[in-house]
C-alpha cells in the first residue's frame, strides 16, 4: 500500500527549505507548493502564484528527502496555496504524521472556509497548525512571528476542530 502512494501521487512543487526557522517554531522541512489564485498585494512567494511554474515531485521523492534530516522538529506547507492540491497533499500529510512530526500549513484562505470543503478538511485533521487569512499589505507587520500581516491567525487545528471554534495556537506566538 505505501509504495502505491508513494509512487501514484505528484505535488507541484516551487521548492523546498530543508531546515528553515521562520516557518514555524524549532526546525522545519518547509515544502512551498505551485500555484494560489489569491493574488495577494505584496505576496513574498509571487513566483509561487503561476500554477504552471515549479516541477512535479512524487511524494516518495518528497518524503525521502526529508527522511534525510535526522534534526526536523516539524514539516511546514506554504506556497503558492496548499490546499489547491489537498487531494494529493493528504497523501503526503498521512506519511508524516505516522512518523510523528508536527505539520503546520500556510494558507491565504480562512479556517471557516477551508472546512466546508470536504478534500480541506481532510488535510485539515492531519495538521497540528494553520496560519490562515491572506497576506494583507496594509496590515504587514515586520514584528510578528511567523506571519506577515495582523488579520493572519495562527490556529491549533486540532483543538479548532474538537470545540468547533477558532483556538489559537499559543505556542506559535
Amino acid at each position: 500500500m505505501l509504495n502505491t502512494i508513494l509512487k501514484k501521487y505528484k505535488l507541484r512543487i516551487g521548492g523546498f527549505e530543508n531546515d528553515s526557522i521562520v516557518d514555524g517554531p524549532g526546525i522545519r522541512f518547509t515544502i512551498f507548493l505551485q500555484g494560489c489564485k489569491q493574488r495577494c498585494i505584496g505576496c513574498q512567494n509571487k513566483r509561487l502564484q503561476n500554477f504552471d511554474g515549479g516541477k512535479d515531485f512524487y511524494i516518495e521523492e518528497i518524503f525521502y528527502m526529508v527522511q534525510k534530516n535526522p534534526l526536523l522538529d516539524g514539516i511546514t506547507f506554504s506556497g503558492g496555496e496548499p490546499f489547491c492540491q489537498a487531494e494529493n497533499l493528504c497523501w503526503l500529510a498521512k506519511l508524516f504524521k505516522e512518523k510523528n512530526y508536527d505539520l503546520a500549513v500556510y494558507s491565504g484562505y480562512l479556517f471557516e472556509d477551508l472546512i466546508r470543503e470536504q478534500k480541506n478538511l481532510r488535510l485539515l485533521k492531519l495538521m497540528d497548525t494553520l496560519v490562515d487569512g491572506p497576506f494583507v499589505l496594509e496590515k504587514k507587520n515586520l514584528s510578528l512571528r511567523f506571519r506577515g500581516s495582523e488579520n493572519q491567525r495562527i490556529i491549533d487545528v486540532q483543538k479548532s476542530l474538537e470545540h468547533g471554534k477558532i483556538i489559537l495556537n499559543k505556542r506559535w506566538y
